[in-house]
């Protein structure tokens, strides 16, 4: 299956599913839309995750750059950032890139760039409540899960849970909550600083891919790293 296939999809195909995602954010601050993804681009993306080696992934850690550690405690995935070097990485971005894009345009976000990776929770994995952003501290605006699960059912564990609400002085949590199957094809959105979330243990081997649009912070010649 060829790259233009897939790029030359996007155009017919995807102007509806920006459109409800941006209603979405705009109505609700996250969007959950379910087998949406396109197939061409799902059927890429399976078949990257077959053929990634399992050196390919490393443990995740919480915090950015000196600050970055690893933490049992908090999370036990592993990771596998995208390049873009193989055919479905170069079409993911590229969809991601004309999800910005249609963002920018009608809700005039100004994300500037895009980084993602491949994640993988076997058996037990899990993640903490947390957020992907605080404010002031840091500048992903706006976070994006895609899974990539075949045949996934509730008794497989490893649901995203999205807390709408939070009281974040006295550290409860409201009652309403947000549970996300990782079936696949299901792209998940929402604003990175307003959502914690947690990812629950995983029963079996999970994958999806992690993103966040971000805005721009480089000052001057210091050029904000992508991640």
């Amino acid at each position: 299956m060829s790259l233009s296939l897939v790029q030359s999809s996007l155009l017919d195909d995807d102007l509806s599913l920006f459109e409800s995602i941006a209603n979405n954010l705009v109505n609700k601050g996250y969007s959950i839309s379910l087998d949406a993804l396109p197939k061409n681009l799902t059927t890429l993306l399976l078949q990257q995750i077959n053929e990634l080696a399992d050196e390919n992934f490393k443990r995740a850690g919480i915090g950015r750059a000196k600050n970055h550690v690893i933490n049992d405690a908090i999370r036990t995935d592993e990771v596998c950032w995208i390049t873009g070097n193989t055919e479905a990485s170069g079409a993911w971005i590229k969809w991601a890139g004309s999800l910005q894009n249609y963002l920018n345009k009608h809700l005039f976000l100004g994300l500037f760039s895009f980084e993602s990776h491949f994640s993988h929770y076997g058996k037990g994995d899990f993640y903490k409540l947390h957020k992907d952003a605080f404010k002031g501290e840091d500048n992903r605006v706006l976070s994006v899960v895609v899974y990539l699960n075949q045949d996934w059912s509730f008794e497989d564990g490893g649901e995203l849970i999205i807390y709408p609400e939070q009281d974040l002085d006295s550290g409860l949590i409201a009652g309403n909550k947000i549970t996300v199957i990782p079936n696949v094809g299901t792209i998940v959105l929402f604003l990175s600083e307003e959502f914690p979330h947690e990812v629950l243990p995983a029963l079996r081997d999970r994958y999806a891919i992690a993103g966040w649009f971000r805005l721009n912070t480089s000052i001057a010649n210091n050029i904000d790293p992508p991640r």
